[in-house]
């Protein structure tokens, strides 16, 4: 682990990893709070290091002190439920044995824990010199020799809000120093831009980006969806339905890319567009193991949840009651469905 200032989160963290781990590293990088302290509680292995504005020199140097035969990396905002922790323990007594094992990574959350945003991590690696960080800021390793995916999860749940602004100054920094980026650095910068509304530099990064085919096919994906939302917010609505439709000619139509298309039809009040694009969300295969981000409620309760709408809209009541019922489906507790329930169940008394 590399910490700094994670005295609200990280005693949370190492009563997980405690359960899982046979030694426990952690590397600070300038803690001014407890974080020390409370590192020095479950381990004896606590190391400094001078931040250099680089996580995989850090995640390097923390993997340069572990001994095992295994290396699994946390954040110290992540969480591993008890069901995981049986789940990795068995892993460990497996006697097939893997070079990596990829985890799922939970990293948002519907208002009842369930997770809405995922996707595959390299979090368990054979210890050797091709477990290697690569990238100053969304660092990653690249998978090698045998690789198993596997049905065990963590959960990254944050208290506070980080920095917003620290990833982008690492690479505008990079650009400054004329440093050469990678595609999946450009793909990353890119995404940074456009979370601090700097539209236009998102645009002309994320288009070349995706461009070219160097870069990986999900990444790619994924980066005309943000150059679609750019040009969304400069009003440039002829680019941005041209955009997502781009996406559905790179790669395989994912269900978020169709669900944007009928939300942009559906605000035209173009009922009929809209629940084409719907019905085709709910048509996608959610390729969990693609590596790329999977957004789950995109695969079924948003697209039943707006058809919904839309063929009530357009007075296909039954139909409508039928695909919130179905949205019910895939979340019980959703106060949307419920509110829908009393509305259908009302309007259907009276149109008998």
């Amino acid at each position: 682990m590399i910490v700094k200032d994670e005295e609200d989160v990280l005693e949370r963290c190492l009563e997980c990893a405690k359960n899982i781990a046979d030694e426990i590293v952690i590397v600070d990088t300038g803690s001014k709070d407890r974080t020390k302290d409370i590192a020095n509680k479950y381990t004896d292995k606590v190391y400094d290091f001078n931040w250099c504005n680089d996580f995989s020199k850090a995640r390097n140097y923390a993997f340069s002190k572990a001994t095992k035969e295994y290396l699994m990396w946390l954040d110290a905002d992540d969480v591993i439920n008890d069901s995981e922790i049986k789940k990795i323990n068995e892993l460990k007594n497996e006697k097939q044995k893997y070079d990596v094992y990829m985890l799922k990574y939970n990293t948002a959350f519907d208002d009842y824990g369930n997770p809405t945003f995922s996707y595959y991590r390299e979090r368990i690696l054979k210890n050797c010199n091709k477990a290697v960080w690569l990238g100053k800021v969304h660092e990653a390793i690249v998978p090698f020799g045998d690789v198993k995916y596997c049905d065990i999860s963590i959960e990254h749940r944050k208290l506070k809000i980080s920095d917003s602004k620290r990833n982008l100054r690492i690479y505008e920094d990079m650009n400054k120093n004329n440093e050469e980026f990678s595609p999946r650095e450009k793909y990353y910068y890119g995404r940074e831009l456009f979370f601090n509304e700097k539209y236009e530099k998102a645009i002309d990064i994320l288009e070349k980006f995706a461009d070219d085919d160097k870069g990986w096919i999900e990444n790619r994906a994924d980066a005309l969806k943000i150059v679609a939302f750019c040009y969304k917010y400069l009003n440039n609505y002829e680019k941005y339905i041209e955009t997502l439709l781009k996406c559905c000619i790179i790669h395989t139509p994912r269900a978020d890319v169709c669900c944007e298309l009928g939300n942009w039809f559906m605000e035209q009040n173009n009922f009929l567009q809209a629940i084409f694009w719907f019905k085709n969300a709910l048509n996608c295969e959610k390729d969990e193991f693609s590596g790329g981000f999977i957004e789950s409620d995109y695969y079924g309760y948003i697209p039943c949840l707006q058809l919904c709408v839309c063929l009530d809209r357009i007075g296909r009541t039954k139909e409508a009651f039928y695909y919130n019922n179905k949205a019910g489906l895939y979340k019980e507790n959703s106060r949307a469905v419920k509110f829908n329930n009393e509305y259908f169940e009302n309007k259907l008394k009276q149109e008998v």
